[in-house]
C-alpha cells in the first residue's frame, strides 16, 4: 500500500487529475467527505488529506511514502530528508512583499508579518535590512492598514485580495509551485511503485504545458 499525503484545497483539485492519468482515483468525492484518509478505487493507494504545512513532516517520518505541497512549505520546512524529483506545476503563485498602496516602507529597522519566518529572515538577511518578523496565521492583509506591520510576506496570485484591501504587491522573492516529494526509506522500500509513480506523473506535467 502507497500512502500519498496532499494538501487541501487549491493544491488537492489541481493534483487530482494529475493523479488520474496515473490511475489513482479517490473512492469517495473529497469534496464532501469528512475523512482524513481515502482508500483509492484501485486499492492499492491511501489518499492523507491534511494542512500544507503538515505534508513535508508526514513524508519525513514516514507516515505517508509520497506527499505534495507548495515549494513555499517545503522552504519553510527546511529539510534534508526528502526527495523532490518532480515540480508538478500546478497551484503557480508567486511570494512577495506587499505594502498599503502608496505607501513607502520607512527606513531603518521595519516590521513585517507573515507565517514565512524563514523565508522572510533570509530574504531581507540577504538585502542586510533589519526586520521583526511577526508571525500571523492568516487575515495578513489586516496587518499593515492596523498599523502591526509596515509590510508582509504572502502568496500572490492574481492579486485581487490585495487590491480589495488597499495593498499592492511590492517586491518579488520568489515563484511558487507544487512539488511531488518522497520519503528516503520509502524510496528504497517501494522503489518500482514509486519510480512508476514519479514517470507517470512526469508524462502527465509535460503533455499540459
Amino acid at each position: 500500500m502507497l500512502t500519498i499525503a496532499i494538501s487541501k484545497g487549491r493544491i488537492l483539485k489541481d493534483t487530482l487529475p494529475l493523479l488520474a492519468e496515473a490511475g489513482i482515483e479517490p473512492s469517495e468525492d473529497l469534496s464532501k467527505t469528512r475523512k482524513l484518509i481515502v482508500p483509492s478505487v484501485c486499492g492499492k493507494v491511501n489518499l492523507v488529506i491534511i494542512r500544507a504545512t503538515d505534508v513535508p513532516t508526514f513524508v519525513e517520518y514516514g507516515a505517508a511514502d509520497v506527499g505534495v505541497t507548495g515549494k513555499d512549505t517545503l522552504v519553510e520546512h527546511g529539510s534534508d530528508n526528502l526527495y523532490e524529483p518532480l515540480d508538478l506545476n500546478i497551484a503557480k503563485c508567486r511570494l512577495m512583499t506587499a505594502i498599503v498602496t502608496g505607501k513607502k516602507l520607512p527606513t531603518g529597522k521595519i516590521r513585517v508579518a507573515s507565517k514565512y519566518v524563514s523565508l522572510t529572515e533570509q530574504y531581507f538577511a540577504k538585502k542586510g535590512q533589519q526586520v521583526e518578523i511577526i508571525k500571523l496565521y492568516g487575515s495578513m492583509e489586516l496587518a499593515p492598514i492596523v498599523g502591526l506591520a509596515d509590510c508582509i510576506v504572502d502568496l500572490v496570485d492574481t492579486g485581487n485580495t490585495l487590491k480589495a484591501n488597499g495593498m499592492e504587491p511590492l517586491d518579488f522573492i520568489m515563484d511558487i509551485s507544487s512539488r511531488l516529494v518522497i520519503n528516503k526509506a520509502s524510496m528504497k522500500m517501494k522503489y518500482q511503485q514509486i519510480k512508476t509513480l514519479i514517470k507517470t506523473l512526469e508524462v502527465a506535467v509535460d503533455n499540459r504545458r
